[in-house]
């Protein structure tokens, strides 16, 4: 094989008057109309791609590659006379030589070999001076070959400050951080943080965060539940991200102010409907533990009962609305009698009981109740309204205040369901027999499965280290198919991975939703599938010792150690600091050295294994 020999090129201006059509350019023939808008392109940008050609006699040249941009070239110079004095650069144009006629030829027939590439700074302020003096996207696209759909990327950038630009085209930033740049409309914050950025390792995220620091999404809830309109009406400011098609909502108090108002708005209406006290919550659900739910008492409305046609009638409209078939006129109808079965509330009930209202991370707006408050039970009671407790005597004195706050008993209950849905795996056939069970039986709440809910708390909200659940239950979530094309042929999809998989995404998804139900059904669920909490926790300092009182950590120490209150194991113990307590309980439960050392027997270390915080199962 002979080694090719390296070609060496050589540029050099000539006047318009010596360049000439080569007839080994492929270009003979253009349309008028586009050598009219690269002219108009040229004239505004600057000739940035060069043109290549061949020497010829008496200093001139023969373009082999450019042919376009010499016409436009001696179009301008008919159009403006005088060029040479006001554009010298374009009336005596930079001319990439070849070295001899063999060359010329094959740069003639690739056309664009001498052509180099722009950089993407160069190519914004070319865009940005076509648009400046009136030049359209389609022209701009024409002229450059390129689609229209990048000249509008290109151009959304061209308005970005001039040392955003320099610093791309020094390739101090990368395009996607110039692109990041275009949200903010601040110029002083934007220098700012460019010089913090240039040269560094900013992610376009981060550049985003720090120049829109407060700013929500559109997919905000508060911005859902004001509504868009709402908020412009309200003469909010919007910062628009064209790179990912989001909007910036500037004005957060604003959308506060809104949110707030709105949300009052909604409680009055329903206090208006005669409610003893209806409460607005900011949050976006009801922290069942934290807001002592457990302790209030709930009414239900009393059912209504459908006559037989109606019944009739309310299965057919039901069918209907299931194959999305049901217009304006039938929903109506079918929301007329579901109101009648879902029953109402009385004047009683209502004058003792009330509603929580709050948003959910929809945007969606949501009321929890009927419930009554404990110090309003007794009255509810005595009212026939509120069934009195079999577990339980209102007012029976104060119980002794626990050592585990409220959030770590959250915790800890997530974190027994978790255990609970982790064995509940081994019995497959079990879950399914719950889901029929479910479905064909009204229990209320008292259901297995949270499947009418979003989500079944198994997760714990603060700290999760010790925690591990089987992969099934943390990952491959369902997938969102919101913007999916074709149901059908995704649904086919699935068939055809065999009634195993069918199977096993069933078990998964059921097993993840299961919430228990009664005692009695929960306990005949356990002897079937024997969960153990420890065999997925592990209590650690981070997620438990640490936040818990110093004096319960002692006790515990002493109780699994077999100690005394005096015992010199126990005082040194109880000398530490608490983060030397916990840490030391969390190596009593993870290494076998501290064991040996404190002569730990196998029946204490079996009862180091198996313990579990009081409370929890």
């Amino acid at each position: 094989m002979t080694t090719p020999s390296k070609i060496i090129a050589t540029e050099a201006r000539f006047p318009l008057a010596k360049l000439s059509l080569s007839p080994m350019n492929p270009r003979q023939d253009v349309p008028e109309a586009d050598v009219i808008e690269l002219a108009e392109s040229i004239w505004a940008a600057g000739l940035i791609q060069s043109i290549a050609g061949l020497a010829g006699k008496k200093d001139t040249a023969e373009i082999v590659a450019g042919g376009r941009r010499l016409r436009a070239l001696h179009y301008l110079a008919d159009l403006h006379p005088d060029m040479a004095t006001i554009r010298p650069e374009l009336a005596n144009p930079m001319v990439m030589l070849a070295p001899d006629a063999e060359t010329a030829e094959a740069w003639a027939n690739m056309e664009n070999v001498a052509r180099r590439d722009l950089h993407p700074a160069e190519e914004i302020r070319a865009y940005g001076k076509i648009e400046a003096k009136g030049g359209t996207v389609a022209a701009i696209a024409r002229a450059f070959a390129v689609s229209e759909k990048h000249v509008y990327r290109r151009l959304a950038l061209a308005h970005l400050p001039e040392p955003v630009l320099d610093a791309l085209a020094a390739n101090e930033i990368s395009l996607s951080n110039a692109a990041a740049f275009t949200v903010s409309n601040d110029l002083e914050v934007t220098l700012d943080l460019l010089a913090q950025v240039r040269g560094g390792n900013y992610s376009d995220h981060q550049i985003k965060q720090a120049l829109k620091p407060d700013a929500v999404r559109s997919s905000d809830r508060r911005v859902i539940y004001v509504t868009e309109a709402g908020y412009d009406e309200a003469g909010g400011r919007k910062t628009a991200d064209l790179f990912q098609e989001q909007t910036f909502f500037d004005d957060v108090a604003l959308l506060d102010e809104l949110f707030d108002a709105k949300l009052t708005e909604a409680a009055e209406t329903l206090r208006a409907e005669g409610w003893k006290w209806v409460e607005a919550i900011q949050d976006r659900w009801l922290c069942h533990y934290s807001m002592g739910l457990d302790k209030f008492g709930r009414v239900y409305a009393a059912e209504g009962q459908l006559s037989e046609e109606e019944a009739e009638r309310y299965s057919e409209l039901a069918n209907l609305a299931d194959g999305d078939v049901l217009d304006t006129k039938g929903e109506a109808e079918l929301a007329a009698l579901q109101a009648i079965l879902d029953g109402e509330y009385s004047d009683a009930q209502r004058s003792h009981a009330g509603l929580y209202i709050y948003v959910d991370g929809n945007g969606e707006q949501q009321v929890s109740g009927p419930l009554v408050k404990p110090e309003d039970k007794q009255a509810a009671i005595e009212a026939g309204v509120l069934a009195k407790s079999l577990h339980s005597s209102i007012g029976g004195g104060d119980a002794p205040k626990s050592p585990i706050s409220q959030k770590l008993r959250d915790d800890l209950n997530r974190i027994t369901k978790g255990a609970q849905q982790h064995a509940a795996l081994r019995v497959p056939d079990l879950l399914i027999d719950l889901l029929a069970y479910q479905f064909s039986h009204n229990l209320r709440w008292d259901a297995p499965f949270g499947i009418t809910t979003t989500e079944v708390p198994n997760w714990p909200s603060t700290e999760a280290e010790g925690y591990a659940l089987d992969e099934r239950l943390t990952t491959n979530p369902p997938r969102d198919m919101w913007d999916a094309k074709d149901l059908g042929a995704s649904f086919r999809a699935v068939r055809k991975k065999g009634p195993e998989h069918v199977r096993g995404e069933l078990v998964r998804f059921l097993a993840a939703q299961f919430s228990g139900g009664d005692e009695k059904l929960q306990a005949l669920v356990a002897k079937s599938t024997q969960p153990n909490t420890r065999e997925v926790w592990t209590p650690t300092a981070a997620n438990f010792f640490s936040r818990v009182g110093g004096p319960y950590m002692v006790a515990i120490w002493r109780d699994l150690l077999d100690l005394a209150e005096d015992h010199p194991t126990v005082t040194t113990f109880a000398k530490l600091k608490k983060a030397e307590k916990a840490a030391k309980l969390e190596a009593l439960f993870t290494q076998s050295d501290l064991r040996n050392a404190l002569g730990v027997t196998e029946a204490q270390a079996a009862k180091i294994d198996a313990w579990l915080p009081e409370g929890m199962a």
